[in-house]
């Protein structure tokens, strides 16, 4: 009975999109006031039915419905709680009813903290957002129901995919889906912009917090994921330039620089064009993520095998939405009225050089990862582009982006002062030099630019420190005036200084660990030990253990620095009998924000075992600072400006009624004479 009310609630909400795509962009287009209106009750009610629908699913996952096809496949009834949940979306039909229940929730909080938004331009937005939900939920209906039933119901599940039972699945894939989704709302309103043919500063303010949100949201997705296959699948890395990988970075490159550019919008009206271009590349780009994901033309640990019949859809969905985007982008763009005018030395101008650059690196990635594909779809031949011709390329357009960084938030707007702002910033570059000569002096070995990315990463991190200072006035006011400016400064700017502050700290922690990291691999017996940098491991012999749907066989390693016992790492290698699967799961110790890594593979017959060993040096950094970028765009997501959203603009008063004139007196007749 629970299946088939998720799958009824599935077609309500289905038919609810068909009539959100429709009746609210009909009113925009005839005035008409109350098909405008039935935006916000048609977006609420999809909401309502796919939040059912959900719910539905996930009640057969916590029950083991196993006649259910989809929780037979993917789940069992000796896997913790956790992990039933979590397997909602650790399987293509799941995931998919995530996807459209974050969409159906983000078209929810529109209808409801929409307000202030024009009825024209919300009407036609939530429109577009029910057209997209309609179409992924006719793909779920028609080749990926989540529903199906099996005749004979087995007792007992096949299991999850043991690479995916981790608790770092309960937040990866729910963080990535909000960022991806989340860009549905600025494409939505780029094409209401384009269909009523008005866009102003008042778009960009009411653009402004959702992109915030979705970037918050990717931003910290990519992280988990990238910490997730750091420690999960035990080699050590925590990028691989995988194309499922590149797929998420696409879209946070164009959502980055679209809330730079919508800056620029909101307090100087210029970009415009620009600003709508980026807001449907960024949701765009998020849709071939989809597409690689779910088509089956890559194999990935991050994508499902699914049959080419559900590719070919994603494939027309895509076709359908960006090219009737960019089709109707090249047809209104250029009746827009175009914005203000500003000098090349500007703070416009500096997040202008911010656009160029990350699009040029975000056109990079998108080369390097479809060209392979569409090479291989056209003539069979099969080429690998992989982290060298990344390296070599997205790291020298990143560069200059960072050296430039700092200089952006100290330009002045309209015109700027570029010798004022280095001179400010001449503090930040004396401690940049230290931090580089540093570097020269104590780290031996390794790359030879890597003490210059050190200076540039700590440049970046005390330019941000630079801004506030400057707004703050810190060095030049008493540290009681200090302080009350200090706490007067709009949350945005602590926001973005933040926000910068963890650009620096993730690069110094990337530069850390792939200029100074040491990997051993050797195969060691009891009583054995292995050394690296200053740490020996001392290899005591494995236990077995036995969990709850998994064997465990369990390496102690008792860790000395010199003569002192610093702890004990215990990596094992852990085998699922239902899937027949075997996983590693990697041993970490933290010495400050550097990590000594353990795994180890199946052990030998002479009761020797092969295992890795790395030292990642200021690898927590890389994470550290994700953390910073989403707690500076919380920061500035808190701000006043960006919670009020632009303001309605205010009524025309009808003129009071002048008091009335008093009656001419008539003239009198006098007598002739």
């Amino acid at each position: 009975m629970i299946p088939e009310l998720g799958h009824y609630a599935l077609m309500l909400a289905f038919g609810i999109a068909l009539i959100q795509g429709t009746m609210p962009i009909v009113g925009a287009r005839t005035n008409d006031p109350v098909l405008m209106s039935m935006a916000v009750p048609t977006a609420l009610a999809q909401f309502a039915f796919i939040a059912i629908a959900f719910a539905a699913l996930a009640e057969c996952y916590v029950v083991s419905d196993f006649s259910v096809l989809n929780v037979y496949e993917n789940s069992n009834t000796t896997m913790p709680l956790i992990y039933r949940l979590t397997s909602i979306w650790g399987n293509h039909e799941g995931s998919m009813m995530l996807w459209v229940s974050i969409l159906a929730f983000f078209g929810a909080l529109v209808a409801v903290f929409g307000n202030n938004l024009p009825a024209m331009l919300k009407a036609n937005a939530l429109g577009v957002q029910g057209w997209i939900a309609a179409a992924f939920e006719l793909f779920i209906l028609t080749t990926s129901n989540p529903f199906l039933r099996i005749p004979n119901a087995p007792f007992e599940g096949r299991d999850l995919n043991p690479i995916l039972q981790d608790p770092g699945l309960a937040f990866h894939p729910p963080m990535l889906y909000l960022g991806y989704v989340g860009f549905s709302i600025t494409f939505s309103f780029a094409i209401a912009a384009l269909l009523e043919g008005r866009i102003d500063a008042a778009w960009a303010r009411w653009v402004r917090p959702w992109t915030l949100i979705a970037w918050m949201c990717l931003t910290l997705g990519i992280a988990g994921g990238s910490y997730w296959s750091y420690y999960e699948l035990g080699w050590g890395g925590f990028w691989f330039w995988d194309p499922v990988e590149n797929a998420s970075l696409m879209p946070w490159l164009a959502g980055t620089a679209l809330l730079h550019s919508a800056v620029v919008m909101e307090k100087r009206e210029a970009l415009k064009i620009w600003t709508i271009l980026l807001a449907i590349l960024a949701f765009s780009l998020s849709l071939v993520g989809t597409f690689l994901v779910r088509s089956g033309v890559l194999t990935s640990v991050h994508a499902f095998a699914v049959d080419p019949s559900r590719g070919v859809f994603i494939l027309i969905i895509l076709l359908i939405f960006i090219g009737g985007a960019l089709s109707l982008y090249a047809w209104r763009a250029p009746l827009l009225k175009q914005g203000g005018l500003f000098a090349p030395i500007s703070r416009e101008g500096a997040l202008v050089f911010n656009n160029l650059f990350l699009v040029t690196a975000c056109a990079t990635v998108f080369i390097g990862t479809l060209y392979p594909l569409a090479l291989q779809s056209l003539t069979g031949e099969k080429i690998s582009v992989g982290p060298p011709f990344f390296d070599l390329t997205f790291g020298p357009l990143f560069i200059p982006l960072m050296i430039a960084m700092p200089f952006g938030p100290l330009m002045g707007w309209k015109r700027g002062d570029l010798v004022g702002a280095a001179q400010r910033l001449l503090a930040a570059a004396i401690v940049a030099a230290l931090a580089m000569a540093a570097a020269f002096a104590i780290v031996r070995g390794g790359p030879v630019l890597a003490p210059l990315g050190v200076g540039v990463a700590v440049f970046v991190m005390a330019g941000a420190v630079t801004d506030i200072a400057e707004r703050t006035m810190i060095l030049r006011l008493p540290p009681r005036a200090a302080v009350r400016r200090a706490i007067g400064l709009p949350r945005s700017a602590w926001g973005t200084a933040a926000a910068h502050f963890g650009i620096g700290l993730t690069l110094l922690g990337i530069i850390g660990v792939t200029a100074w990291g040491s990997e051993r691999i050797a195969e060691v017996k009891p009583g054995g030990s292995l050394q690296i940098v200053h740490y020996r491991l001392t290899f005591d012999g494995v236990t077995h253990r036995t969990g709850p749907n998994y064997q465990d066989v369990v390496g102690h390693f008792t860790v000395h620095r010199g003569s002192e016992l610093i702890g004990v790492m215990k990596p094992s290698r852990r085998a699922f009998p239902d899937r027949g699967m075997a996983t590693t799961e990697a041993a970490l110790m933290s010495r400050g924000v550097s990590q000594l890594y353990v795994s180890i593979g199946d052990p030998n017959r002479d009761g020797s075992i092969p295992v890795r060993l790395y030292f990642k040096p200021y690898v927590l950094l890389i994470w550290l600072g994700a953390v910073f970028m989403f707690c500076g765009g919380a920061l500035s997501l808190s701000d006043r400006r960006l919670r009020v959203g632009a303001p309605r603009p205010a009524k025309a008063k009808p003129p009071k009624p002048e008091p009335p004139k008093p009656p001419k007196p008539e003239p009198t007749l006098q007598p002739a004479e």
